[in-house]
């Protein structure tokens, strides 16, 4: 019975024209509401939006920073090449063919030994005898991480006689970019819990002081949403303000990370600064949509 009467429900709404005039009033209600909430609370919504903004600066530098440590990590990892040096009477073309057929390898550059022996011979006063220095290659490898596999598999061929690279450096570099990594997805659960926690007792806060007001709207017949949405509208509220604020210190920092990358002549990575930014006013946004969500579950049954 109950199926039918919803079928028949479905029915009907479908035959019904829809008023956009009237839906475009019931969203100016609900953001009107919204406003009057938030007037409500009164200076409390200072101390709310500048912890808001506190909690989103420590992200978004911390997120900044971490974009930036993974670009001065890959430029370092650029530069690791790992020194294969062949057995004498080797075929240095066949060899680097094999090398680059090997997965996570970028790329190989031949050095002959005669160019070898003439740099050397440039740099140090050496007597005139036999050049004793073997076929080297370079062997490139697209991350760090991957180097050590790439070095176990070269190590394998029968033509290499012995290898070399800088391996303290490799390992710090996976450590530094585990250790960011580590600690952005730690600031990101701190701030959502603080973010919630924060949004949480100031809806309820709100609930509190309307109760009254709501319990004649449900008498009424009011549509649940229209009671709770501008509830969740104040608390995306305080996150869209509170990252507004936090744009002022997060300038700084792109500005003092842009400097360091200038002095090492490193490249900034591209698009950081505006990726970061939507990023905290969604993760703001939602994480104050989120927060009096949950409030409204807790403290008002609708």
């Amino acid at each position: 019975m109950n199926n039918q009467k919803l079928k028949i429900k479905k029915k009907v709404k479908k035959h019904i024209p829809k008023d956009w005039l009237c839906e475009l009033r019931i969203l100016y209600r609900l953001s009107m509401e919204t406003l009057n909430d938030v007037k409500r609370t009164g200076l409390v919504n200072l101390v709310i939006i500048t912890t808001m903004a506190a909690i989103l600066t420590i992200f978004a530098t911390f997120f900044r920073t971490a974009i930036s440590i993974s670009s001065f990590a890959h430029e370092l990892g650029n530069v690791l090449e790992i020194s294969v040096y062949l057995k004498s009477g080797s075929d240095v073309s066949a060899v680097k063919n094999r090398i680059k057929e090997f997965e996570f390898v970028e790329g190989v550059k031949i050095i002959p030994k005669e160019v070898s022996w003439d740099n050397l011979k440039r740099e140090m006063d050496l007597p005139d005898v036999e050049n004793p220095l073997p076929d080297t290659l370079h062997v490139k490898v697209d991350k760090p991480e991957n180097i050590t596999t790439v070095f176990n598999q070269v190590k394998e061929l029968s033509s290499v006689e012995d290898m070399s690279y800088a391996q303290d450096l490799a390992k710090r570099i996976q450590m530094l970019n585990h250790v960011v990594n580590t600690i952005t997805v730690f600031v990101v659960i701190i701030m959502a819990i603080l973010t919630i926690t924060i949004i949480n007792n100031t809806i309820q806060l709100v609930i509190q002081s309307r109760k009254d007001e709501i319990e004649i709207m449900r008498l009424m017949g009011v549509s649940n949403w229209y009671i709770r949405f501008p509830l969740i509208m104040q608390g995306a509220f305080y996150g869209f303000s509170g990252s507004l604020i936090a744009l002022i210190p997060l300038n700084f920092v792109q500005n003092g990370l842009s400097n360091v990358h200038q002095f090492f002549m490193v490249p900034a990575p591209m698009y950081a600064q505006n990726l970061v930014i939507i990023t905290m006013f969604l993760m703001g946004t939602l994480f104050g949509a989120g927060g009096s969500f949950l409030c409204i579950k807790k403290h008002l049954q609708v």
